[in-house]
């Protein structure tokens, strides 16, 4: 009996890290410039605030802006990724207005672990 109860108790264990690692990631799939994403695609102006969910996003006031290096594709392609000023991060793309495209042609690629880290410091960490 008491193994059967173990047995339960690691698939429990196991069943919650999967759900929680399912939802670090946010799409397996991005729109970039250039292969490894670092071409910038756009220059954004933001048309309200954002206060983003957690470390990964980034943000911002309603008139700043944000240039884009990437965009997520498949799942979540609401969310795009960009930068302002030395902050970095995720935001929803309805909260901007594109004021100028640097990149006509965008190549998908798949999205690695450490697009979805969050910097504190010199270390990454997942929230």
């Amino acid at each position: 009996m008491s193994r059967i109860l173990d047995g339960r108790i690691l698939l429990l264990v196991i069943s919650s890290l999967t759900n929680l690692r399912s939802t670090k990631v946010l799409s397996e799939w991005k729109k970039c410039g250039d292969q490894e994403c670092e071409t910038a695609m756009s220059r954004v102006r933001t048309t309200t605030d954002y206060l983003g969910p957690d470390c990964r996003y980034l943000n911002f006031k309603a008139g700043e802006e944000i240039t884009v290096y990437s965009k997520l594709s498949r799942k979540n392609e609401n969310l795009w990724t960009g930068s302002k000023g030395k902050d970095f991060g995720y935001f929803p793309k309805d909260a901007v207005k594109v004021e100028q495209v640097l990149i006509a042609e965008e190549v998908e690629v798949l999205t690695k672990e450490t697009d979805f880290l969050c910097l504190h410091g010199d270390k990454y960490t997942f929230e």
